[in-house]
């Protein structure tokens, strides 16, 4: 029987080179005769910097689109498209019709659609009503027929009409005004706002939409005066 081979004694020294070899990671190969870029740390400075850039600018677009909305929604608010009734043309109907129910009404006709009175108009009037007047009323004096704005130009309460004295009397401060709307006495600026009137083929439309300011103090083209009683306060100034 053969002896065994004598173990050859392995010094400290070798065991850790050895050791050493396995721990070193393995060799890069060279792939299409370039050897690959060595890895390179990113700046943790410059991440911050990208991360804060797009932070800000998320802010400011969602900013942008928050006002944006904001503004759309306040224009459409206060420039709403008329779907009828105030604030838009309104067929009020044939002009012997109106004139039928304005007498019916005992001079007065009040459409609360359109937040207006109507009331006749007498032709006598119209040369001084063509000085006074815009041409966007004048197709409804001609038409015999005058709308106005149901608001007191002082402090905008609803004016009511008077059956006795045949006028338009504000109960808030008791500015009064003749039956055309013309200021007659009390503390208004001016006389009460008018619509702009069509006549086409006989029917009436007032534009709601389009408020004309009153007629200034003076102003008193039918020159008529209060026929009864007033409803309120005494007499007019």
């Amino acid at each position: 029987m053969l002896e065994a081979e004598a173990e050859v004694p392995v010094s400290g020294r070798q065991v850790e080179a050895q050791a050493a070899l396995e721990r070193r990671p393995p060799e890069l190969v060279k792939v299409g005769g370039s050897d690959l870029a060595e890895y390179v740390p990113p700046d943790a400075e410059a991440i911050g910097v990208t991360r804060r850039q797009f932070f800000n600018r998320s802010i400011i677009l969602v900013m942008g689109l928050a006002l944006t909305s904001f503004g759309a929604a306040v224009i459409a608010y206060l420039w709403p498209t008329p779907k009828g009734g105030f604030g838009s043309k309104i067929r009020v109907g044939n002009v012997s019709d109106v004139t039928a129910k304005i007498e019916a009404s005992a001079g007065f006709l009040y459409l609360a659609e359109g937040r207006m009175w109507i009331t006749q108009y007498p032709s006598s009037a119209l040369e001084k009503a063509k000085k006074v007047y815009p041409a966007s009323m004048m197709a409804g004096l001609e038409a015999g027929v005058i709308a106005m704005y149901q608001k007191c130009p002082h402090l905008g309460c609803r004016v009511p009409s008077c059956a006795t004295s045949q006028w338009f009397e504000c109960p808030c401060h008791g500015s009064q005004y003749n039956q055309v709307g013309e200021k007659k006495g009390g503390p208004a600026p001016r006389g009460m706002d008018h619509f702009a009137m069509e006549v086409s083929g006989g029917v009436l439309t007032v534009n709601t939409g389009q408020i004309i300011q009153g007629p200034p103090i003076g102003t008193n083209t039918t020159g008529q005066e209060a026929e009864g009683p007033h409803c309120v306060g005494g007499t007019h100034h």
